[in-house]
């Protein structure tokens, strides 16, 4: 317990360690014989066996005992070791005594202090499935009312951005209210009254303002470059960059969803061709260059979403492909280890080439690795 509890209060970047001195650890300190001591080091080993926590000690000397080696503990599985003690976050505990005080709230009818949700009960469920840790700071009753003005804003009806709704109900937190659309819904909320942000679309247009197809982006240095040496393989393409992820979401292709942005104006910087592509039925080629990672093949898969035939752009990725075997780097090296494998994204050069490459040669290559000479 008191390891765990060492590691919710730490706030640095390297492992968390327990001294078990006389404090911490009295049993050790005070066993009287050496059967006794053994017992004990021998459960030490089983709960290190588990993982979850490893030994740390120092190289024995002559006539030192095991706790002159000053042992410590260092937890390596925060989540296990919980579970195994009955060990409750800090976190969770406030978070449920809040869910008892609203269930009491919510129960009294002559609660004047709170807005009771038509179904509390389906409310009480979402919270204790989708924890709100940012109001861990507030006290109970600050919480209960932060959330009661939530319900008035979504009863009223009035529409206005996600994340200022978030930050008036919830004395300045902003992002709280990101991905909680089940939530709104339930305290009374209709389809549409909180917007999120539009995405902001960054376009590079040939230098006559015309264009014969479209080519995503995926990193502001590559569309730079890209947008300043034009060659024959992007000669004619309209280039956008969208920031990653963002320039898949649905409300890319709604006037209210997305805003355009010129680079710079040329000789033709009339927007009505791209518009007429982007929020019309103009029918124009879509392909996607990113970093050549399994992120990457993600945003294509998800970018399909929104274009259907949207395919990764073979000049880029071909060139990126080359490095694989003799370069790249490991995706722990560029703290790309978690990525998960998509499987495929619909687009056979993708799902047929690049993934199997990667897959083969187990290494990542970032696409500001392209070379544009």
């Amino acid at each position: 317990m008191a390891l765990l509890a060492k590691a919710e209060r730490s706030t640095g970047q390297g492992p968390v360690r327990l001294p078990l001195d006389r404090k911490t650890a009295p049993e050790l300190h005070a066993a009287a014989h050496a059967d006794q001591l053994q017992l004990l080091i021998m459960l030490l080993d089983d709960l290190c066996e588990t993982g979850w926590v490893g030994l740390q000690i120092e190289p024995p000397r002559a006539f030192s005992s095991f706790t002159d080696r000053k042992p410590r503990l260092e937890l390596r599985n925060f989540d296990e070791l919980a579970a195994w003690a009955g060990y409750t976050p800090q976190a969770l505990r406030w978070q449920r005594q809040w869910l008892e005080h609203l269930a009491m709230q919510w129960a009294t009818a002559a609660a004047s202090t709170s807005i009771v949700p038509n179904d509390p009960r389906m409310v009480l469920d979402y919270l204790a499935r989708n924890p709100m840790t940012q109001l861990e700071g507030l006290s109970l009753d600050e919480a209960t009312r932060s959330l009661s003005a939530l319900i008035g804003l979504c009863r009223s009806g009035r529409s206005m951005a996600l994340r200022e709704a978030s930050a008036r109900v919830f004395q300045g937190r902003s992002k709280l209210l990101d991905s909680r659309d089940e939530l709104l819904r339930l305290l009374g909320a209709v389809p549409g009254q909180f917007s999120e942000p539009p995405i902001q679309l960054l376009l590079a247009l040939p230098g006559d303002g015309s264009f014969t197809d479209v080519l995503f982006v995926e990193n502001l240095v590559t569309f730079e470059h890209m947008a300043d040496m034009r060659a024959p393989a992007w000669d004619r393409s309209l280039l956008v960059y969208a920031a990653g992820f963002r320039g898949s979401a649905r409300r890319l292709r709604s006037r209210s969803g997305s805003r355009l942005y010129l680079r710079m104006p040329s000789a033709g910087g009339d927007l009505s061709a791209v518009e007429s592509w982007l929020f019309g039925a103009a029918q124009v080629p879509v392909s996607f260059f990113g970093d050549l990672d399994f992120a990457g093949m993600q945003i294509l898969a998800s970018l399909r979403e929104v274009f259907p035939g949207a395919g990764a752009w073979h000049p880029g990725y071909r060139a990126l492909t080359r490095l694989l075997p003799q370069g790249g780097h490991l995706p722990d090296q560029a703290s790309k280890g978690l990525q998960v494998d998509p499987g495929e994204t619909g687009c056979g050069y993708a799902d047929q080439e690049l993934l199997p490459a990667m897959r083969l040669h187990g290494r990542f290559v970032d696409q500001e690795a392209f070379g544009l000479t």
